[in-house]
């Protein structure tokens, strides 16, 4: 079914069992598989490819350019960006989600990936299979993300990078570097668990500390004056 004022344009391939709901945008050439659900106000950019059984929340963009440019002359040019993004299927993509298109080739994401509400995704990104990305998680341009890798809410991920099967990633991490080993990760810059989580204590003993070193500096004046505090 198709919903009111939903635009559909020249050459959309739609499967069988495919429920497009009012208000959703579809550009050209794009490729549906089928028993899809595509809700009010989602965009679909020209010539994206979803698999079968994807369903696309209220207000997320799929498609949208990537963040290009180079500096020209004092000036930021853009840069086209001329691929895709493939969703594989089983993918459930959360509201207001986006998901930027390649510069060149594919930005993908694998079957059976949950992606939650406000989540941005960098181009040419490949995000793996079974994946679950929560709320506000933003992963920069060409990052790859493999199999089974949970990222928490308001994850950070900068670019370039490559993670491996079965991470996991808690709550506002900030992942600067690659990560070769499968475990939980916390903390800026993101490091094993326990570590990351010594790590991230210590800012809340400053106050006590201070207070001592305040009380040595009075002792080591005491001695310096012969005893006698000032």
């Amino acid at each position: 079914s198709i919903g009111a004022q939903a635009v559909i344009e020249d050459g959309v391939t739609i499967g069988d069992g495919t429920t497009i709901h009012s208000g959703v945008s579809i550009g050209r050439g794009v490729k549906l598989g089928t028993d899809c659900v595509i809700h009010s106000n989602a965009v679909i950019k020209e010539r994206c490819v979803l698999g079968h059984r994807v369903i696309l929340h209220s207000g997320s963009v799929i498609g949208s350019d990537g963040f290009g440019y180079e500096l020209v002359q004092g000036r930021h040019q853009k840069i086209d960006q001329v691929g895709i993004v493939q969703i594989d299927d089983d993918v459930e993509i959360g509201s207001c989600t986006t998901i930027d298109r390649a510069r060149f080739g594919r930005t993908w994401i694998g079957e059976g990936t949950r992606i939650d509400n406000l989540v941005q995704i960098g181009h040419n990104c490949i995000i793996g299979k079974h994946c679950i990305i929560v709320s506000q998680t933003g992963i920069s341009g060409s990052t790859r993300l493999g199999n089974y890798v949970t990222m928490g809410g308001q994850v950070g991920v900068a670019g370039h990078l490559e993670i491996c099967d079965q991470s996991m990633f808690l709550a506002k991490s900030g992942v600067t570097k690659s990560i070769h080993q499968p475990g939980a990760y916390t903390g800026f810059p993101a490091r094993p668990l326990m570590e990351g989580r010594k790590m991230l204590s210590l800012p809340a003993k400053i106050p006590d500390l201070l207070e001592r070193v305040r009380e040595l500096e009075k002792k080591i004046t005491a001695l310096e004056n012969g005893g006698h505090e000032e």
